[in-house]
């Protein structure tokens, strides 16, 4: 079973630099305002999920893992 995953963007760090759009385009979209949305919390890898938060040059995205409530990024 593929391990499920809390994506969050903090709105008021995100500058909409594209990396994370850029680096898991199956998860993250620009929305209308031009900052990272999560379109679909599975549609990468924990992998790359966790490159495009680590990539955020504003630290916006925290990633956590669903059933334990472990925080996997920051």
């Amino acid at each position: 079973m593929a391990r499920r995953l809390r994506i969050r963007v903090d709105y008021h760090r995100c500058v909409g630099s594209s990396i994370c759009v850029l680096t898991a385009p199956g998860v993250f979209a620009l929305n209308d305002r031009g900052q990272s949305a999560v379109i679909d919390p599975a549609g990468d890898g924990v992998e790359k999920i966790l490159e495009a938060a680590e990539g955020c040059p504003t630290l916006a995205i925290t990633v956590e893992d669903e059933d334990s409530g472990e925080r996997l990024f920051p």
